[in-house]
């Protein structure tokens, strides 16, 4: 456990245990939230008790299968019940309700280390506090259903911001992740679903509200179901079509011995990359979709030249050089990889503007397609190929990617690559001393006329 996280935690801990005593001792608990038992007049201690316990349970229902995100948050849709008996209670039952009824199943059967456990509950139950708060100060004297649904809302913004956002924290504490690729990459599949939550904690509220209102609120249970439902599907139906995509880049890769497994590497490096250089979370899925497919064109290129040891002939190399082109035609029917699809067709451009199949310059080459670039390079360097058996150490791939800075690759991806775990620990050669001189400008035009020359000869790394 890295020391930055155990300082977050036992901060968060600490905050959390501070806001549930001071909310305790400070507010006292709204008797809105309280179901007679005892058929006294007025609500008695114990009815205030048994209002708690029953937004206890109705919470620990809501949160005891948690859908675990693509960047590792975890989601439950206890959200609805907590915000619900914090409207009711104000903050002290609300912190009481997400102390005690945000347990898990994963903590009941130890598969949570006690300071995680600390740690969840902590992270729920501060926004609790600071969502009833906002919402006993920010209610009208005399609230009407409107101002109390306003007070509601601005209370539920609250929640949702300071609840992620601890989350998050532990999560790109934990995994070596910057916090906004934490947030963005799953609070963009959540977002807005679960703010939707917040009128329904309303109405739960004001249901509850009604004389005998607590056996019609429990009726919510089956919405509260089929959100968690939708995650779980969401979650599920990403996960199978990345899988796909493995699968279908796994087929291509087996084709060739050499090649095996050199999309999903090429794919983990693309993505290194990416983060180095600060791209969106988008863009993120988009490098790892398409490193996946880089090659699927592949597909429509003949054995007799894919798997051909000896130096390809003129003909051939324009038959192998066509599948950036073929790849991009078999994936643009898929809506979903229209991002992939610039990365798919450009990846073997050089920044010179000598590649292929568009003899694109510079910046023309879609950035993600440059990323792509220099993760194949420094693949498939670093691997036996049919026309090199003894691959480069990365020591070597480096001081090629380096030599070939400007003319095949970005320099600012390349500077981006020897800052990753793939080149960590691993002397630098540095940028080049003398900058290369870029094509004359006569020379680009004819470039981009003569679509069937073939590229040069002498690569840093020949086509994988």
């Amino acid at each position: 456990m890295p020391r930055s996280l155990k300082i977050f935690v036992a901060g968060l801990v600490a905050a959390g245990g501070m806001s549930l005593a001071v909310a305790s001792f400070v507010f006292p608990v709204d008797p809105a939230i309280a179901i007679e038992v005892d058929g006294l007049a007025g609500a008695s201690s114990i009815d205030i008790l048994v209002g708690i316990l029953f937004w206890t349970l109705l919470t620990l229902f809501a949160s005891a299968l948690p859908v675990r995100m693509p960047r590792g948050l975890m989601l439950s849709v206890f959200f609805a019940p907590v915000l619900a008996a914090t409207n009711l209670g104000g903050p002290a039952a609300g912190g009481w309700v997400a102390a005690l009824g945000t347990t898990e199943l994963r903590e009941l059967r130890g598969r949570v280390p006690w300071y995680g456990t600390l740690a969840n509950h902590a992270s729920v139950v501060i926004p609790a506090v600071v969502a009833g708060s906002i919402m006993r100060v920010g209610r009208p004297v005399e609230p009407g259903l409107l101002g109390d649904f306003a007070a509601t809302m601005l209370g539920a913004l609250a929640f949702f911001v300071l609840n992620v956002i601890p989350a998050a924290i532990i999560v790109a504490l934990r995994f070596g992740r910057s916090v906004k690729e934490v947030v963005v990459g799953d609070a963009r599949g959540f977002a807005v679903n679960l703010l939707a939550l917040a009128p329904v904690a309303w109405l739960m509220a004001r249901t509850f509200s009604l004389p005998s209102g607590w056996w019609a609120t429990l009726l919510f249970a089956l919405p509260l179901y089929t959100t968690r439902v939708a995650y779980q599907k969401f979650v599920e139906m990403r996960e199978m079509f990345t899988q796909t995509i493995g699968a279908l880049a796994e087929a291509v890769d087996k084709r060739d011995p050499f090649t095996s497994r050199h999309s999903w590497r090429v794919k983990e490096i693309a993505v290194d990359i990416g983060r180095e250089m600060r791209v969106s979370e988008v863009e993120l899925e988009a490098l790892e979709w398409g490193g996946l497919l880089h090659d699927v064109g592949k597909i429509g290129v003949p054995d007799r030249v894919l798997l051909k040891q000896d130096r390809l002939t003129r003909e051939e190399r324009t038959i192998m050089n066509a599948h950036p082109v073929l790849g991009e035609q078999i994936i643009k029917p898929v809506a979903k990889l229209a991002r992939e699809l610039p990365i798919i067709r450009h990846h073997h451009e050089w920044y010179n503007g000598s590649g292929y199949p568009d003899r694109l310059i510079g910046h023309e080459i879609p950035k993600l397609a440059r990323i792509l670039h220099v993760a194949d390079a420094f693949e498939a360097m670093t691997a036996a190929r049919p026309y090199r058996l003894t691959p480069l150490t990365p020591e070597q791939a480096i001081a090629e990617l380096r030599k070939f800075s400007g003319i095949q690759f970005d320099p600012e991806v390349v500077d981006a690559f020897v800052r990753t775990r793939w080149a960590e620990g691993l002397p630098d050669p540095g940028r080049p001393t003398v900058e290369p001189r870029p094509i004359p400008l006569l020379a680009q035009a004819a470039g981009r006329l003569s679509q069937a020359a073939s590229p040069p000869t002498s690569t840093a790394a020949p086509p994988s």
